[in-house]
C-alpha cells in the first residue's frame, strides 16, 4: 500500500451488501463510462486519459490489489486502491474490475470495499485474492485478505503505532458482486511482538514449493500442519533493515497466520551498484515468484516496492550530471531480488540476498502479481502514477493514476556469454554469472515482457513495417525511412544491430512540433527516454529524461565448425496510450513513463517514428547500426463506449 501524498472502464453497478459497504473486425476491449462523472467529456478529463489501460472511473487510483482468477466463473479479478470522493490520496476504498482475458475489463461504478468497521475506518489498504473460502475450500466463495488501517498517518519516517495496521478478511459468495467482512476480523491485530517496525502491510498468500527444507520445517511446525501456504507482510525493522515478515498458514485454515521470522536482513539502503538500485528502508507490496527456464533451472525472485531510497543526486560525484526524472519524484523504486538459502548461521533471517535489479525505472510502483492457472505463468500489474504532473493540473484533470498492462516474468538464461559492451560481467550486479568449461559464461537474470495476450489489441490496427535499413548520421540529418502513425494508441516492435563505433541508437517519435527520443547509449550502457518539454503551454510538468542501466552481451555463436563472437541485437518494444508509454528493452529492462502532449485532445496530428544511429567517427567503413526490422500497429484497441 502506497501512502502518498482507463481504456475508459466498462462500469457495472454492484449491488450493496448490508455487511460492507467501428465497423472493422478489430478486437474491442470493452470499457464503458461512469454515469456519475459529470466532467467525462471535458478536455481536461479526456486529453491525457488512456483508452486501453485499466483505470478507475474517475478520481484517485493507486496500488493494484487482489489479482487472481476464479475458476468457477472463468473470470479474472483485479481490485485497486481508489478514493472515489476526491483526486487525492485518502478515504482509501477498493475499486474492482473483472475480465475474461486480462485485456477487456468491466469496472464496477462503486467501490466493493469501503472504510467502515472500526479496524479499517482509515482505509482498505493493499491485499491479495484467494478463490476459496477461509477453510481453503473451492466452493465458489472468493476471499480478499487485506491490510485494515485504523489510525493515520502511517509512514516509515514516523513512529509506528502497533495496531494501526491489522490483517482482515472479506468474503464474497456471489462471484464478487458483494463482499462481507469476516466476523473474526482482524485476524492479526499487530506486528510480531518485540520488533519495532517501520511498516507492516500488504499481505501476500502463496504456495512456495521451492522453500528450503529448514524454512518449510519451521513453517510446518509453527502451523501444526504439513499442508501449508506462506504469508508475506511487507515492512521493515527500525534502524536495521527493510524486510518481509513471514507467516505459516495452514491450507485449511487461511485465517490462521503464525509468525516464523523475517525473510531477509540486507541492512539500510543496500545499493550494490547502479545496475541494482537502492533497497531503501521500508518495503511495500512484496511478492515472491519461482521462475524456471527451458532447462528446468529455477530461481526464487522477490518483487518489491522500496521506500526511503537515497536520491542519486546526493551520491553523485559528477558535477556535470544532468537532472533525470526521478530526481523530482518521491524517493521510491520498484526493484527485484533473487534470493537463496541462508548460509549465515549467525543471522536470524530465513533467506539471503543473491543479486537484484530494477524492475521498472520509471513511474511504476506497487507491483502485485498472481499465479494464472490458465496461462501457467505469474502475471503482474503495477500502478503507473501521475507524479510528473503539478497538483493544479492533476486535480483539474479529475483522475489520477492507472494500472499497467499485464506483464509476465521469466528466468532469462544466456549461454556462452563472453562479455558485456563495456562493464565487466562481475561488476554487473543484476545478473548471475557462472563460468562454463569453454572460457565463457552462463548469465541469468529476471526477464519481463508484456503478457502475450495483449497482442489481441493489435487486431484491427493498421500495421506497417520497415526492414534492412542501414542507419547513418549524415551531417546531423538522419538518412532513413520512417513509419507514419495517425492515432495516440500504438505499439512498435523493433530490432537493431548495433556497430562498435555507434554512440547513440534508437528512434524518434515526432509529435507535431516536438519529439520523444528512445535510445541506447553504448558507452554509458544506459537506455534513455528524452521527453518533450511543453512548458510553454503547461508549466511545472516534469519532462526530465528517464534512464535505466542496460547493456548488450556478446556470446559465442557456433556456425558449422566455426565459433564466432556475436553481440546480441537491441530489441525495443514500446506501447503508447494517449499519455502512457511502456517500454521494454531486450525483455529485461522496463521503463514506464508519461508523455503529456500539448494538444487539447489525446489524438494529436499524425506522428512519425524515425530510426537513427550516431557515431563519433566522421568516416569509416563500419556500419554504425542497421535496423533489421520494425513493425508498428496504429490504433490499438477502441475508444470507450457507453453501455
Amino acid at each position: 500500500m502506497s501512502v502518498t501524498t482507463q481504456l475508459a472502464p466498462q462500469l457495472a453497478k454492484p449491488s450493496t451488501s448490508t455487511n460492507t459497504n467501428s465497423t472493422t473486425p478489430a478486437f474491442k476491449p470493452s470499457f464503458a463510462i461512469s454515469k456519475q462523472q459529470p466532467d467525462l467529456k471535458s478536455p481536461a478529463f479526456t486529453r491525457w486519459r488512456p483508452t486501453y489501460h485499466l483505470i478507475a472511473p474517475h478520481s484517485w487510483l493507486n496500488d493494484p490489489c487482489g489479482p487472481g482468477y476464479d475458476p468457477s466463473t472463468g473470470k479474472y479479478h483485479l481490485a485497486f486502491q481508489w478514493n472515489p470522493k476526491d483526486n487525492d490520496w485518502g478515504d482509501i476504498s477498493w475499486g474492482r474490475a473483472t475480465s475474461h482475458d486480462l485485456i477487456s475489463w468491466e469496472v464496477d461504478a462503486d467501490p466493493c470495499l469501503v472504510p467502515h468497521a472500526p479496524y479499517d475506518s482509515k482505509g482498505i489498504f493493499t491485499g491479495c485474492f484467494q478463490p476459496t473460502n477461509i477453510n481453503g475450500q473451492a466452493d465458489g466463495t472468493l476471499m480478499y485478505i487485506y491490510t485494515s488501517a485504523s489510525k493515520l498517518p502511517i509512514h516509515y519516517t514516523l513512529p509506528y503505532t502497533p495496531g494501526c495496521e491489522t490483517l482482515s478478511v472479506a468474503l464474497s459468495r456471489d462471484a464478487g458482486r458483494t463482499w462481507e467482512r469476516h466476523p473474526h476480523n482482524p485476524i492479526l491485530d499487530r506486528p510480531p511482538p518485540d520488533i519495532q517496525v517501520t511498516g507492516w502491510r500488504d499481505p501476500y498468500l502463496f504456495s512456495w514449493s521451492s522453500a528450503p527444507a529448514a524454512v518449510r520445517t519451521r513453517a510446518q511446525d509453527a502451523a501444526a500442519s504439513e499442508d501449508i501456504m506462506y504469508g508475506f507482510i511487507s515492512g521493515g525493522i527500525v534502524g536495521k533493515t527493510p524486510t518481509i515478515f513471514v507467516y505459516a498458514v495452514p491450507r485449511n485454515e487461511l485465517g490462521k497466520w503464525t509468525y516464523i521470522g523475517s525473510l531477509l536482513d540486507v541492512g539500510l539502503n543496500m545499493a550494490p551498484s547502479r545496475w541494482t538500485g537502492d533497497f531503501g528502508v521500508n518495503w511495500e507490496v512484496t511478492n515472491l515468484v519461482t521462475l524456471r527456464d527451458d532447462e528446468g533451472v529455477s530461481r526464487d525472485f522477490l518483487i518489491m516496492g522500496v521506500e526511503g531510497c537515497i536520491p542519486e543526486s546526493n551520491n553523485s560525484k559528477d558535477r556535470d550530471r544532468k537532472a533525470v526524472a526521478r530526481d523530482r519524484r518521491i524517493q521510491r523504486s520498484q526493484l527485484w531480488m533473487c534470493i537463496k538459502n541462508s548460509a549465515d548461521r549467525s543471522s536470524s533471517a530465513l533467506m539471503q540476498y543473491a543479486y537484484g535489479g530494477i524492475f521498472d525505472s520509471g513511474l511504476f510502483y506497487a507491483a502485485n502479481s498472481f499465479w494464472d492457472p490458465v496461462a501457467q505463468q505469474q502475471v503482474l500489474f503495477g500502478w503507473i502514477t501521475e507524479e510528473d504532473l503539478p497538483d493544479d493540473i492533476r486535480k483539474e484533470q479529475g483522475w489520477s493514476g492507472l494500472i499497467s498492462l499485464p506483464r509476465v516474468m521469466k528466468l532469462q538464461t544466456m549461454h556462452r556469454v563472453k562479455r558485456a559492451r563495456i562493464t565487466d560481467l562481475k561488476d554487473i550486479t543484476s545478473i548471475e554469472v557462472t563460468p562454463d568449461d569453454r572460457g565463457s559464461y552462463t548469465v541469468r537474470t529476471l526477464g519481463v515482457t508484456p503478457d502475450p495476450r495483449g497482442m489481441k489489441l493489435r487486431e484491427g490496427a493498421k500495421e506497417s513495417k520497415l526492414c534492412d535499413l542501414v542507419l547513418e548520421d549524415k551531417n546531423g540529418e538522419y538518412m532513413n525511412d520512417h513509419l507514419e502513425l495517425n492515432t495516440a494508441r500504438w505499439e512498435i516492435d523493433a530490432e537493431i544491430s548495433v556497430g562498435k563505433t555507434c554512440t547513440r541508437v534508437g528512434l524518434e517519435i515526432h509529435h507535431e512540433n516536438y519529439k520523444t527520443v528512445l535510445f541506447w547509449d553504448p558507452e554509458s550502457e544506459t537506455f534513455q527516454i528524452h521527453r518533450p518539454d511543453i512548458q510553454n503551454t503547461h508549466r511545472g510538468i516534469n519532462h526530465d529524461p528517464e534512464t535505466s542501466p542496460h547493456t548488450l552481451f556478446t556470446y559465442i555463436s557456433s556456425q558449422g565448425t566455426n565459433d564466432e563472437e556475436v553481440e546480441e541485437t537491441l530489441r525495443i518494444r514500446a506501447l503508447f496510450d494517449a499519455s502512457v508509454l511502456e517500454v521494454f528493452v531486450n525483455e529485461r529492462t522496463a521503463i514506464s513513463t508519461r508523455i503529456y502532449n500539448a494538444s487539447e485532445t489525446n489524438c494529436p496530428a499524425s506522428t512519425r517514428i524515425r530510426f537513427f544511429a550516431e557515431s563519433a567517427l566522421s568516416e569509416g567503413n563500419d556500419t554504425v547500426a542497421k535496423l533489421l526490422h520494425a513493425t508498428a500497429w496504429d490504433g490499438l484497441g477502441v475508444e470507450a463506449r457507453q453501455p
